[in-house]
């Protein structure tokens, strides 16, 4: 059952439940994108989050009982449909060193070799349930239980962009260099925001991500044709 609460005199919240589930956000996801494909006048901003959407509007088109009637109104799209919607993407990554420098700590929190680590990290296909924090951030999820280490007491204040990191049962990809708190086990070559290009984030909700383990070799070779791309 939706649960509508108002945020001031521009935004609405719509709730879909209070847990991480992809289920629950594959319906967030599809309701998100059944309100852009309305195409109505007046809306800014469409922020799907792990449960919950909000919808921000003009005040002087919308009355807001008026917009939550609309939204109501809208048929619910079936979960599996929503989670077909994403596309898959392969992330590929160098795990350690000065690009992963909590690997060993990840590692022995889960009482693992850092390669034991690399491998169970990589081997599952994780969902885009939400971006956030700073623009083009994707929460990915959930990670195993053997790897769920929480954030650093205190937060980083340059991380990398393409930094892979763990908090917690999330794992995420730092787009672009900002303070950080996540744990960071890698990095990858792969630009998630790409500023010449009509759509720069390359994620969004509702897609899967599968990292890949790659060399020092690979990593620099596809550094070098990301920047070559971006010029």
């Amino acid at each position: 059952m939706l649960r509508i609460l108002p945020l001031g005199d521009s935004a609405i919240t719509i709730e879909f439940g209070n847990e991480i589930d992809p289920r629950l956000n594959a319906h967030v996801v599809g309701f998100a994108q059944a309100i852009v494909d309305q195409g109505w006048s007046g809306i800014f901003d469409i922020v799907p989050t792990y449960r919950s959407i909000t919808v921000h509007f003009d005040p002087l088109q919308w009355d807001s009982a008026a917009l939550v009637d609309r939204l109501k109104a809208l048929p619910r799209p079936k979960p599996g449909k929503a989670e077909q919607r994403g596309a898959l993407h392969e992330i590929p990554v160098l795990y350690g060193g000065e690009w992963g420098p909590d690997l060993d700590d990840v590692a022995a929190f889960a009482g693992l070799s850092p390669e034991q680590t690399v491998t169970l990290h990589a081997s599952t296909r994780y969902r885009v349930y939400m971006l956030g924090f700073i623009p083009g951030f994707p929460y990915l999820g959930l990670v195993s239980t053997h790897l769920a280490i929480p954030r650093l007491s205190t937060p980083r204040t340059k991380v990398p962009a393409g930094s892979v990191g763990i908090a917690d049962r999330q794992t995420g990809i730092y787009p672009t260099v900002t303070p950080g708190g996540w744990r960071l086990i890698g990095r990858t070559p792969t630009p998630l925001y790409r500023r010449t290009n009509p759509t720069p984030f390359l994620l969004k909700p509702g897609d899967l991500v599968q990292f890949r383990p790659i060399d020092r070799e690979e990593f620099d070779r596809l550094s070098r044709e990301a920047s070559d791309e971006d010029h």
